[in-house]
């Protein structure tokens, strides 16, 4: 019996090369049992004619799945679903039982209902996504990224490949942060003194959960970074928050009792506030005469297109206070999710103890192709590249807002990915940002940063890093006629 070539069909939006999306059309097939053991096979030249691909095409992933044992040749028949194809299960769900667990009360400690706002998973489908981190395939180097993924599979990289490094990491990846990376922020450090971590988020959980409890005081700028508030929120910890100026964190104001102080100086999340050379002395001045410990996250120190970025705070630090945050997942795409941990050894130590048993340590083919990725100069050339995109988009931004006679509330002096937007007191952005939903229009809400009860509504964020530079002048146009519509 033959299979009937309407059965193929490609799907345009459909991700993998052609050759991979007909052979997997096939062994779905078979493993579904939708096709059966010594059914025929469409001719590759009639598949090819079907489908608009080449004949070779077909011919290839026809081989391919000869070669897996899911089909056979017959001399001049033909391709036929082999007789040792895999066989699929026999498999019937039971009955489902009553779920008798009071899941209230079961569940000892809740991580659900946090204030984290959520991004379209679509976002990309939006005409004008003033979406804050995510990656434009536009300024990505693929191609490179791919021929770093296939040199971290050979055989040459077995070892890192499939060793279980325990809780060590990829010595390539630990050597290149030690000897590029760091140093361009001013840092030295030693191997035992890095640790991998999947990406910032991970850091600074990390780093919360090693140095605070119920009895300990962290200060945490106001507005911040969201999911840090939620993250410190769940070590009990007594949490002060600190207002943010235009100048970012005022040092002096940080309680006498405090045990640790997370910031962000070199583009404030989410104000893109810069912290100045003369605050930051102040803020190391403080942190060490009330005896209390410094998170630094070094966020998007890598988008300074404006100016050269100042000193990492971890670079002034004399007594080693720093703990510095570091990572690749918004500077290369944020499903790398790979980050950093730099600290004196103690401290690291600790932590690559508490990474072990959550777990062990990040994939090892992704530690082997991000050093191959940045030891080769990719890095660096995709963030030249980058800069000079977000240079162009940042001058088509801030024309367009002050046209349109939008208000800025803050904008990194060095440079950054986005704006902080504010709109008149009465509007509520929540709102705003449903309607321009609707009109393909993303922006983010402000209130979900803000710490304190009475947050203010009025505040959001316009991100250019994935929007196209022809669109941002329209876009910014709806945003202004959907804020002037409240007045």
């Amino acid at each position: 019996m033959a299979i009937s070539v309407a059965t193929f069909f490609l799907n345009p939006e459909a991700p993998g090369t052609l050759q991979a999306q007909i052979q997997q059309m096939i062994a779905e097939g078979i493993l579904s049992g939708r096709f059966h053991r010594g059914e025929k096979l469409p001719s590759s030249r009639r598949m090819a004619a079907h489908l608009g691909v080449s004949r070779i095409t077909v011919t290839l992933a026809y081989t391919e799945l000869l070669a897996n044992d899911y089909l056979v040749s017959r001399g001049r028949s033909g391709y036929f679903v082999s007789a040792n194809a895999p066989v699929p299960p026999a498999y019937a769900p039971p009955v489902r039982s009553t779920d008798r667990v009071d899941w209230n009360s079961a569940i000892a400690r809740r991580f659900t209902g946090g204030d984290t706002p959520s991004k379209p998973q679509n976002w990309q489908d939006f005409r004008y996504p003033f979406v804050y981190g995510q990656t434009d395939p536009a300024l990505f180097d693929h191609a490179n990224w791919r021929l770093c993924a296939l040199r971290a599979l050979g055989q040459k990289d077995f070892t890192p490949l499939t060793t279980d490094y325990y809780d060590q990491d990829d010595p390539l990846l630990i050597e290149f942060i030690a000897r590029h990376t760091l140093p361009r922020r001013g840092i030295t450090a030693r191997p035992e003194e890095i640790l991998i971590t999947l990406g910032a988020q991970n850091a600074l959980w990390i780093s919360a959960q090693m140095l605070l409890d119920p009895t300990r005081r962290a200060a945490i700028e106001d507005p911040c970074y969201h999911a840090l508030r939620d993250i410190l929120g769940h070590t009990g910890c007594r949490l002060t928050p600190l207002a943010v100026d235009r100048d970012g964190l005022q040092p002096d104001a940080v309680p006498t009792d405090t045990q640790v102080i997370f910031t962000t100086p070199s583009h404030q999340s989410p104000t893109t506030a810069t912290l100045p050379r003369h605050r930051r002395r102040a803020l190391l001045a403080r942190a060490a005469a009330i005896d209390a410990l410094i998170v630094e996250d070094d966020y998007e120190f890598e988008l300074s297109f404006l100016d050269a970025p100042l000193p990492a705070l971890k670079s002034m630090d004399g007594d080693g206070r720093v703990i510095y945050v570091g990572s690749f997942s918004k500077s290369l795409f944020p499903g790398l999710r790979l980050g950093y941990l730099v600290g004196s050894e103690p401290f690291i130590r600790e932590a690559r103890a508490l990474r072990a048993q959550m777990l062990r340590h990040p994939p090892g083919h992704i530690q082997r192709t991000a050093s191959y990725f940045l030891s080769l100069g990719h890095y660096d050339a995709q963030m030249r590249r980058m800069a000079e995109a977000l240079h162009r988009r940042r001058g088509a931004m801030e024309a367009a807002i002050n046209a349109n006679g939008l208000t800025i509330a803050g904008q990194g002096v060095h440079g950054g990915s986005a704006f902080w937007m504010r709109a008149p007191d009465h509007v509520d952005t929540a709102d705003l940002a449903a309607d321009l939903a609707r009109q393909g229009v993303l922006i983010e809400p402000g209130h979900s940063f803000f710490r304190r009860e009475d947050r203010p509504r009025h505040y959001y964020r316009l991100a250019y890093s994935s929007i196209p530079e022809s669109r941002i002048a329209p876009g910014i146009a709806l945003v202004a006629r959907a804020v002037a519509a409240r007045c």
